[in-house]
């Protein structure tokens, strides 16, 4: 009589040894992914664990708590779009460009990103972290004001305050969009339009009604 073979143990599948930076920003992306879809209230550590495959203790490791959690979820998504919309203006060739490209980045981001950014924004904790202004503003500013005075013609110091004032217009035309209540393209025109209209009236302004009147002397 044969003996019954034996049953045979699943394989145990080898987990994947990932580095500090990878198991952090798989933490991160698992994190998105929640609360893309059910909301910051679903969120535990225990639920973050099991999404990412990994245990309570470890999250802990890389995240002290949900708020710090959060925090450098929303300080992510920031920087993300603020290097893109960095690489979008180094590749413009023309002032249009720089303003459409840069614009286009900011709301197609939001449109695929936005609903994460809102609802991360919604919670006290990370309130503070509004858009990515924060992150880079300064060089951002002087970078683009140098473009625009020069292009312009207009005073340096006007040239950054036009270009740091013009950096809600896209904050603005994102949180317009999130309404849905017109196409991201159509909102996209409304905004480049805005802005290049705002530019070319300063240039008239400082180059031609703000210039002195040149007289000739008196003939002889």
């Amino acid at each position: 009589m044969m003996r019954a073979a034996k049953a045979q143990k699943p394989r145990a599948q080898n987990r994947v040894r990932l580095a500090p930076k990878e198991r952090q920003a798989l933490i991160l992306d698992h994190t998105a992914d929640v609360i893309s879809r059910e909301g910051v209230s679903a969120l535990s550590m225990d639920r973050i664990g099991r999404e990412a495959g990994v245990s309570k203790s470890l999250v802990y490791n890389y995240f002290p708590s949900i708020t710090e959690l959060l925090r450098q979820l929303l300080q992510r998504e920031w920087r993300r779009l603020r290097r893109l919309q960095a690489q979008a203006a180094e590749r413009a060739e023309t002032i249009e460009e720089l303003v459409r490209s840069v614009t286009h980045v900011y709301l197609e981001y939001i449109d695929a990103r936005g609903l994460l950014i809102e609802r991360l924004q919604a919670e006290p904790s990370v309130s503070a972290i509004h858009d990515p202004t924060e992150y880079s503003r300064e060089a951002a500013v002087d970078y683009l004001a140098g473009i625009l005075s020069e292009h312009f013609r207009l005073p340096a110091d006007i040239a950054r305050a036009a270009t740091d004032i013009s950096f809600g217009m896209p904050a603005a035309a994102g949180a317009y969009l999130l309404q849905r209540r017109m196409s991201r393209k159509a909102i996209e025109d409304l905004t480049v339009t805005m802005i290049l209209g705002t530019l070319n009236e300063l240039q008239r302004e400082y180059t031609t009604r703000r210039r002195l009147i040149q007289r000739e002397g008196p003939s002889d």
